[in-house]
């Protein structure tokens, strides 16, 4: 057996916002009466990139009806992207031309 001593921060199991986060949405998703609570539910973390720490969402609608299907999983990602900031995190998304124009506004004045 390893003697791994926890008393080392290095050692131990340490909260993070990502890892708090991750959690926070699968009991989301768990306690949404819309999903299927029978079927597979995963929240998990990709491999980091150059666009951030992506996060697959996995889960099946108790709903088939493609409309009623789509605004569930939009409610999910609302709901996903209004708590973030609690979270101290950011969403990634890469900048456009608008962007740049109102950046180069704001240097201007």
């Amino acid at each position: 057996m390893n003697k791994i001593d926890p008393n080392y921060l290095i050692n131990g199991r340490q909260l993070t916002n990502i890892g708090t986060f991750r959690a926070y949405i699968m009991n989301y998703i768990k306690s949404n009466p819309n999903i299927h609570e029978d079927m597979a539910q995963n929240v998990r973390q990709l491999p980091p990139c150059e666009n951030g720490l992506p996060l697959e969402l996995y889960a099946f609608a108790k709903e088939t009806d493609w409309v009623k299907f789509e605004a569930i999983q939009a409610d999910i990602f609302d709901h996903i992207l209004a708590v973030v900031g609690v979270f101290e995190l950011r969403i990634f998304q890469n900048p456009a031309g608008y962007d740049f124009r109102s950046r180069s506004n704001e240097q201007r004045q």
